[in-house]
């Protein structure tokens, strides 16, 4: 230290300095995680729309979507306006302080010049160690602006990291057999986490046995679906449990669990790839050949065929160049591909004709050949070929048996029948 006053000058001005440039600094983060949240949002928003163009089309909505999608746009420019601001200001502030500090100390240097305490040159010397000191804050509080909004940016992305899965596979879990498997519902009460007041499953008991076909009726929001996404295990039962071949589903691996589950669901699910892809989800192992004989059983071959590059056919995202009929049938081979030992068929011929759905329901008897299946039946003429029916209502299982056992025992099940079948 070549001067003691002017140096105390100067690390005076350095927390002076810091001190400002943390304070705003923590507001450009806390606008950098906003900025990301809006441009999200207006990700989220395009892909929306732009997805179901059709249906806004239809409704004649372009107009309202576009001003929508502009407002979007308006308010993630806004905030990024306002991080962009607020990052100029820790700098400018940054800067000013960092001057002023050298301007205070350049003027009592000078005082002590004028006064023989100190020699022109060393006063130059401490000028230029000090311009040194200077840019080096400067340099920090532009690359701690960046990093700042680069934590801010990155905040969701952690926070994505650092969440708990809350279905794990336990240390020691248990194997399943292959072939046919048993399976059962002991008291299994269930809310979704979203509806916690709202409950889904009511204390449901029942037992299905290996190989037998079973359908799941009731009306809208009985629990049925909910049934399936139960034994996938996507949730644990508030209490009750549920178990396959014996073992209760918390002691097993959930890969190996769903490894042993066949779903077609109502609404296909199909990915922006080619045919073959999306029936090779089933069993990315299987061959071609295992591929085209899938697409065969489930009667997709015929319009796969028909397709300009065969099963190498891009479908779009979503399937969306395929009609709904076509989709659930790439469903169905997808399923028949995977060979599970349980099969979940939640209305799986709903979205085809007549024609198709003689063919498929076919198809679907083969399949079911063996393995245990569960069948949720919106239409009570699916069910009617089951081993037995179970009614669900709010959530209850209400009764259960065989389609003509049903109407003499229940009226709830006799009143759909006649809605249906117009009795």
């Amino acid at each position: 230290i070549t001067n003691h006053k002017l140096a105390l000058i100067v690390l005076t001005s350095v927390p002076l300095v810091i001190f400002p440039m943390m304070w705003y600094g923590r507001r450009v983060r806390k606008l950098s995680r906003l900025s990301q949240d809006r441009v999200a949002n207006i990700g989220t928003y395009a892909g929306e729309i732009v997805q179901n163009i059709k249906i806004v089309q239809s409704f004649t909505r372009e107009k309202e979507e576009t001003k929508a999608f502009g407002a979007e746009v308006e308010k993630a420019f806004n905030v990024a306006k306002k991080r962009i601001l607020q990052r100029s200001i820790l700098i400018v502030v940054a800067m000013a302080l960092v001057f002023t500090g050298l301007s205070s100390m350049i003027w009592v240097g000078a005082q002590d010049v004028a006064s023989g305490a100190i020699s022109s040159g060393e006063l130059a010397a401490f000028v230029f160690y000090a311009l040194m000191v200077a840019m080096a804050v400067a340099t920090i509080s532009e690359v701690y602006g960046e990093l700042q909004r680069a934590a801010g940016a990155t905040e969701r992305l952690l926070e994505l990291l650092a969440e708990e899965a809350d279905i794990s596979s336990p240390q020691q879990a248990q194997p399943l057999p292959d072939g046919a498997l048993a399976l059962a519902f002991d008291e299994v009460s269930f809310s979704y986490p979203s509806r916690p007041d709202q409950v889904a499953l009511d204390d449901v008991s029942f037992e299905v046995k290996a190989g037998e076909t079973v359908a799941i009726v009731g009306p809208s929001g009985a629990g049925k679906s909910t049934l399936f996404e139960l034994l996938q295990r996507f949730y644990d039962p508030k209490q009750g449990h549920i178990s396959i071949a014996g073992h209760q589903l918390t002691h097993l691996n959930p890969t190996d669990l769903r490894s042993h589950l066949g779903l077609v669901p109502q609404q296909p699910t199909l990915f922006s790839a080619d045919v073959a892809h999306n029936i090779r989800y089933g069993d990315p192992s299987a061959s071609q050949d295992k591929v085209v004989a899938a697409a065969h059983k489930a009667y997709a071959s015929e319009f796969i065929d028909r397709l300009p590059e065969g099963y190498d056919s891009y479908l779009g995202e979503q399937g969306v160049r395929l009609s709904g009929g076509q989709r659930q049938r790439i469903a169905i081979a997808r399923a028949m591909l995977k060979d599970p030992s349980i099969l979940l068929l939640d209305e799986a011929t709903s979205a085809l004709d007549a024609d198709s759905e003689q063919k498929v329901q076919s198809a679907l008897q083969e399949l079911m050949q063996g393995r245990t299946t569960l069948i949720i039946a919106h239409r009570l003429a699916t069910g009617m070929h089951a081993d037995r029916i179970m009614l669900f209502n709010e959530g209850r299982l209400e009764a259960q048996g065989t389609h003509q056992q049903l109407l003499e025992s229940s009226k709830l099940y006799k009143r759909l029948s006649q809605l249906q079948f117009n009795h």
